[in-house]
Order: structure tokens, then C-alpha cells, then sequence
């Protein structure tokens, strides 16, 4: 058996600036952190030699036998074409888990992309850097799968720990974030994340911000413009250890996201926002294109217990993490290499 994780993440500054039909005319600019909670593939063979997909957090399971073609379940899809891109069409097991259910805004369709690759390209003999891992997931789940999604996810989960990632036509450019010990542990702790349900499909939120920015609706390219500034002005605050004026960019980035399209905010997520913000949260935003998920807040030490305590009066329940430095990574393998040597 061949074991691969990839990180969640949470995106601090800049979501929406990573869609194409934005940086590729002004320029995409996002600060984000890996954090400790993954998204595993186990890869195993398969006596029988068909191909089996396993999916726990969906509760399905697919098979087709040796020399059948593949079902393209939805559901599935994306394990599926990873599988067909690196031409394997027989002999293996692929169970797939998450610890964070999908659709919660932290990433976890990217994470399923980057961890699947991760394993097979092991499997397979091929030496990826973090880069090519997560241009391939972008490739496979933007251009191969067609999802109205950005790329920072991806390259979130490959490469791990706090990052600026800017994106240009000519590429991506990940640059890790020189923050002090200090300023990290301090933000690790202040930085709350409650489930506030489950959360719309991305591509019902981001399709339509994909078709406004590919049209320049200028409300949405200004809001995108001010999201892009705030991600700089965020960098800047975390280097210099300026964590208060971190969040009250959050609060910054928040109001111009709920611009961008229809369904972003919800009026639970309203209520609760500005419920933390009445208790000492100076910060914060959903997590991922919105609707649900986990709403990401900032708070200073002195009021956690209070925002978490009004919370959880409303329901909403909060989940402990740490940053993750590590990105995706093997954590075992015992399998042998699997044939072939080109990618399809």
C-alpha cells in the first residue's frame, strides 16, 4: 500500500484574484496557509485487476473490471481523470477520506487532486516538484474537468506552510511568507474557524464571478481590485508582525467579496459575523467561495472564549488546527512501482 496527504487550507487575502478570467488580464495576488487538517489516498493493488475507487466521505464505492471502460461518475470524476491522465485503466484500489466533510470551503476538491497525484506519481516513478503537482491538479481540474475554479487551492495543498502566491499568464510564483516565530504562534492561536454548514457547490458561486470578470462588470473587477490591495496590505502586516491591522483586513476583504457575486453571504453567516465582531473579533470571512463552510475569524487573545461562547450559542462549532509547513507528502510506501513511463 501507497499512503498520500494532502493539506486543507485557509486563504487569508486575495480569493478570486486566482481565477483566469481576472489574472489574466491585472494580475492575481493571495496570501493562504496550509493547515493540519488532510485529505488522504490510500493506493493499493488490485488482485482482480480492475480499478476500484473507494470514496468515504461521499460513501461510494465504483469499480469497472479489467478491459471495461470507465463509468465517468460525477461524483468521482476528478479521482477518475487523475487515473486516465496517468494512463492507469487496470489493477488498483484507490480509497479516498478527507477529515473535513466537502464543500466546507477549505479547499478539499483541490486537496483530493493534489493528494491522488502525489500517490500515483510516487506509484508510477515519477519525481514531481510541489510546482508540477499542482499545475497538474489545475490542469486536470480547470482545463480536463471544466470547474469555474481558481488555482490556489492547489498550490496551497502541494507546497504547504504560509505563502504569497501571485499568478500571472506567464505562470505562478509561490513565495513563502518571512513571518517571526512569535508573529506565527500569535496567529495561530487568534486565527478561530467554526462550521457554520454545509456549504454550496464552488462552481454555483464562482461561475458567475468567473463570467463577471470575463466581462468586466466594473463592480466586480473594483471589488476584486480592493480584495488584490488588501492581500498586499496583508502580507506586509504579517511580515511586520502588525496582526491587529491583519484583521481589520479581513473585515476589509469580507465586504468586497460579498460583492462579487450572488449567494457569497447567507443571513446566518450576516448574524453571526457581525455577532463575533460585537464580542472582540476584529476580522474575518468564510472560507472558500462562501454560502457555508467555516466562517475564519480574527480575535485577539483576550476574546476567544467570549466570540466562541456567542457562537455556540448560535450552534456553530469550532474546530482546533495548526498550520501545516509540510504540503503533500508520502506517509508510506510498501507498493510496488506501477508500469508504463508516460503520462496520457
Amino acid at each position: 500500500m501507497l499512503i498520500a496527504r494532502a493539506p486543507l487550507r485557509i486563504s487569508f487575502a486575495g480569493g478570486g484574484t486566482d481565477l483566469e478570467a481576472y489574472y489574466g488580464r491585472y494580475g492575481g495576488f493571495v496570501v493562504s496557509a496550509a493547515i493540519n487538517r488532510y485529505f488522504y489516498a490510500f493506493l493499493s493493488a488490485n488482485p482482480d485487476g480492475g480499478v476500484q475507487v473507494t470514496s468515504s466521505d461521499y460513501r461510494i464505492f465504483y469499480r469497472h473490471a479489467p478491459g471495461e471502460e470507465p463509468l465517468w461518475d460525477s461524483t468521482l470524476a476528478l479521482p477518475l481523470t487523475i487515473l486516465e491522465h496517468f494512463g492507469i485503466r487496470s489493477g488498483v484500489s484507490l480509497f479516498l477520506a478527507s477529515e473535513v466533510p466537502p464543500g466546507t470551503g477549505l479547499g478539499s476538491s483541490s486537496s483530493v487532486a493534489v493528494a491522488v497525484i502525489k500517490a500515483l506519481s510516487v506509484a508510477r516513478g515519477f519525481r514531481l516538484s510541489p510546482a508540477e503537482i499542482a499545475e497538474m491538479a489545475c490542469t486536470i481540474e480547470i482545463e480536463k474537468l471544466g470547474q469555474p475554479i481558481g488555482k490556489q487551492d492547489q498550490y496551497a495543498a502541494a507546497f504547504g506552510g504560509l505563502n504569497a502566491i501571485t499568478f500571472t499568464r506567464e505562470g505562478v510564483t509561490v513565495e513563502p511568507l518571512a513571518v517571526a516565530p512569535e508573529t506565527l504562534r500569535r496567529l495561530e492561536r487568534n486565527i478561530l474557524l467554526f462550521f457554520v454548514g454545509s456549504a454550496r457547490s464552488s462552481s454555483d458561486i464562482l461561475g458567475p464571478q468567473k463570467e463577471a470578470s470575463a466581462r468586466a462588470q466594473p463592480e466586480v473587477i473594483e471589488s476584486l481590485h480592493a480584495i488584490k490591495e488588501a492581500a498586499f496590505a496583508a502580507r506586509r502586516c504579517l511580515e511586520v508582525g502588525d496582526l491587529a491591522q491583519f484583521g481589520a483586513l479581513l473585515d476589509l476583504s469580507w465586504q468586497n467579496k460579498k460583492r462579487l457575486a450572488p449567494g457569497i453571504t447567507t443571513p446566518l453567516i450576516d448574524e453571526c459575523y457581525e455577532l463575533a465582531r460585537r464580542n472582540g473579533a476584529l476580522g474575518g470571512k468564510i472560507a472558500g467561495a462562501g454560502g457555508g463552510g467555516f466562517l475564519m475569524l480574527y480575535c485577539e487573545e483576550e476574546h476567544r472564549d467570549r466570540v466562541t461562547s456567542a457562537l455556540a450559542r448560535k450552534g456553530l462549532r469550532r474546530i482546533d488546527f495548526r498550520f501545516d509547513m509540510g504540503g503533500a507528502r508520502i506517509l508510506m510506501n510498501a507498493l510496488p512501482r506501477l508500469g508504463g513511463d508516460q503520462l496520457v
